[in-house]
């Protein structure tokens, strides 16, 4: 599953990169009942370095999905939470050429495509020999498309805020079509999520 919250225009953050918080108090909550399902909740090094974000649950009853940070190139601080807490177990998967300065994760090494980024494909496959096969991609957009690009994603969660942003970060960024034949047009639904709206998108998933 990939979860990405924005706002009516699809941005997920500003110019500067600021985000909290485009979606309200509701959107959070269940955000965290989505890591709460999962055993591995998995972020990019971009996400993981800007947001600097726990990943755990707090404002719901269950246990902490195992922090998974992708960062081929090593660029998320080593005093970042993911890496300084112990309160749930971190992976930390990257590229062969990375140094593990990262004391309080466990290192994993994957090969990078020509674009110097893992296979999303290689990363499902490196989690389902851990027994961690409940997987949540969260963010950030960059990361959660190139997951539903590779056809591992079989449902995502898009929170969508009633807000104009006008500018900033786009959410999802897929590779440009050139007509509307090639679009994907998937199976969803949509409910209230406070003052959010939620569409719970059923994607097609390639094996």
């Amino acid at each position: 599953m990939a979860q990405l919250g924005q706002s009516l225009d699809g941005r997920i953050a500003t110019e500067s990169g600021h985000s909290h918080y485009i979606n309200g108090f509701e959107s959070l909550v269940h955000l965290h009942r989505l890591r709460a399902l999962a055993d591995a909740v998995v972020v990019g090094a971009g996400t993981a370095a800007a947001d600097n974000p726990q990943l755990t649950v707090r404002h719901v009853t269950g246990q902490h999905p195992v922090r998974v940070v992708i960062d081929p190139r090593g660029r998320v601080p080593a005093e970042h939470l993911l890496f300084t807490t112990d309160t749930a177990p971190t992976l930390h998967i990257t590229g062969p050429d990375v140094s593990n300065d990262t004391h309080n994760a466990e290192r994993c090494v994957l090969p990078l495509n020509a674009h110097g980024q893992f296979h999303p494909q290689d990363v499902i496959t490196l989690l389902a020999q851990r027994g961690l096969t409940r997987v949540l991609i969260e963010g950030g957009g960059i990361t959660v498309s190139q997951f539903i690009e590779a056809g591992t994603v079989e449902r995502l969660h898009l929170l969508v805020a009633p807000l104009l942003i006008g500018s900033g970060r786009p959410g999802l960024q897929m590779t440009p079509i050139d007509t509307l034949e090639s679009a994907l047009r998937p199976a969803m639904r949509t409910f209230r999520c406070g003052d959010d709206t939620l569409f719970d998108v059923q994607l097609p998933r390639r094996r």
